[in-house]
């Protein structure tokens, strides 16, 4: 795990984490560990699977479009001959 030193918090924010921790059973350290969390990784963010796939589907592909994915080429690229 990471360690975050956060300098320079204004007395207030202060006092209303601790208020705010308090009401939720928590100490305050705890507290800044879950609204750090909530924000950067919020439970209905999409991620990259789930949007290609929301893609996919408002593109109405055919079952035949839709097999020439997995049918495509898989060999290795050859390098441009520029000579």
């Amino acid at each position: 795990m990471a360690m975050l030193t956060v300098r320079n918090l204004p007395d207030e924010v202060h006092r209303a984490l601790r208020v705010r921790a308090a009401r939720r059973g928590r100490s305050t350290e705890a507290e800044v560990r879950a609204i750090l969390q909530e924000t950067v990784l919020p439970e209905g963010r999409v991620g990259l699977g789930s949007l290609l796939t929301a893609i996919g589907r408002r593109a109405a592909l055919s079952d035949e479009e839709f097999a020439a994915f997995s049918q495509r080429d898989t060999a290795p690229a050859q390098p441009l001959d520029l000579e």
